[in-house]
């Protein structure tokens, strides 16, 4: 599934950027071929206008018939004052009202048959002005008839044509490159953008199998003592109160535990909407160590306390008292007897820092970035005679993570492990 979201992703981004980048070549090139066109319509103007004379007649020409050759005078020649334009190659040619060719001016000595066939391709296009190929050159032409006949002027564009063509090759090398690193890179980035959901998933599923797993073991029980107590339908309520009991029992911890599952789920639908207010931290936790103290001294656990008077948070009051509950009652729960907890409250640079610790075996190393998980616990079989579900500090992280705090834990195996708040 995640496979084939990814190849759409990188389909989709593909698909745009090729498309984007199709856009601005195919722009990138009609802007370039309409400053060349301009650039050979400017010159072949330029070159008509200087084989004109100023009465409109045709300047000096190389006759056809035992004239000398003019090349090296019409280099020099200037007419209207304007040059001929010295980066091009051209030549003119006169025709008679029967298409004879009756004289030339040109900058290069070609031979007549060269002359001759430039002159036919014209005239067979039937149009004033066109383009064609010529001994690997590509020319365009222009005919302005007179009263003699006509005067075509020819211009070699073939380097003008040659940068539109290397144009068109440095796009389809440039583009196919950058196809070849933009293939790789989506890819990368891809990768990393499904790796989140598929993470979030794999947590989803594996929440839900937990889920399931936890509720499944209350069920069984509650059905196999209501099965007990219905093939002794007979007995009196009295004599089968303890299959009761446990019914009782294992309802409440289910209840529990839906009632964990819920808040979790309003708490990440709540984020935004929680309502905060300044209150006093100091009183909070020392009303809820009163709260514990019965807890603790049945439990044979000593309790020692610092808490730095008149320390004030923004935040949730009653979310905040649930997250010092969470741990203090956890710290109660996995110490051994005769052990103790200890519980710090104190000003940190800008921060309010509650610190609680126990006495007790510890947490492993590879144990310590995963126990805020839903549902994860180190010990499982001892999680569940001390009645959990591994759902409590996973509500601890996401009270402090919504207060824009932060909760995290040491440990040292077989000694004692602490948690820490830090709240502004």
């Amino acid at each position: 599934m995640f496979t084939k979201l990814r190849n759409r992703f990188l389909i989709v981004n593909l698909v745009t950027i090729s498309v984007m980048m199709l856009v601005a070549f195919i722009s990138i090139y009609v802007i370039m071929y309409q400053n060349v066109q301009n650039d050979i319509n400017m010159d072949l103007h330029r070159i008509m206008e200087n084989h004109k004379s100023p009465s409109g007649d045709t300047g000096r020409l190389d006759a056809i018939k035992g004239s000398p050759s003019l090349d090296s005078e019409n280099n020099k020649r200037m007419d209207n004052g304007t040059p001929p334009p010295e980066r091009t190659v051209s030549f003119m040619l006169k025709i008679d009202k029967a298409s004879n060719l009756i004289g030339k001016d040109s900058k290069f000595t070609m031979d007549d048959e060269f002359y001759n066939t430039a002159l036919q391709e014209a005239l067979s296009s039937d149009k004033d002005t066109g383009r064609f190929t010529l001994d690997s050159s590509k020319w365009i032409f222009n005919i302005q008839h007179n009263n003699e006949g006509a005067m075509l002027v020819f211009l070699d564009i073939t380097a003008q044509q040659n940068i539109l063509t290397n144009l068109i090759y440095t796009f389809s090398v440039v583009g196919s490159v950058m196809l070849i690193i933009l293939y790789f890179t989506s890819r990368f980035f891809a990768n990393r953008s499904i790796t989140p959901v598929k993470e979030a998933f794999d947590k989803q599923k594996q929440f839900i199998a937990d889920a399931s797993h936890e509720l499944k073991t209350p069920l069984t029980i509650i059905n196999t003592n209501a099965d007990v107590l219905l093939s002794n339908s007979d007995d009196t309520i009295h004599n089968q109160s303890k299959w009761l009991h446990y019914i009782k029992s294992e309802t409440e911890r289910m209840t529990s535990l839906t009632n964990d599952l819920l808040y979790l789920t309003e708490m990440d639908d709540s984020r935004s909407t929680m309502m905060y207010s300044k209150f006093n931290l100091s009183e909070a936790v020392e009303n809820i160590i009163l709260t514990m103290e019965a807890v603790i001294f049945e439990k044979n656990v000593s309790l020692e306390y610092d808490i730095q008077p008149d320390l004030t948070v923004q935040g949730n009051s009653e979310q905040i008292k649930q997250v010092i509950m969470i741990l203090l009652d956890n710290a109660v729960k996995y110490t051994n007897p005769k052990g103790s907890v200890t519980l710090i409250l104190k000003k940190q640079h800008n921060d309010v820092v509650l610190s609680v610790t126990n006495t007790g075996e510890g947490i492993a190393p590879e144990h310590l970035t995963r126990i805020f998980d839903r549902f994860y616990r180190t010990d499982a079989s001892r999680a569940r005679k001390q009645g959990g579900y591994g759902l409590g500090l996973a509500i601890a992280k996401s009270i402090v993570e919504q207060h824009k705090g932060k909760i995290y834990a040491k440990s040292t195996v077989g000694e004692s492990t602490t948690f820490y708040v830090h709240l502004s």
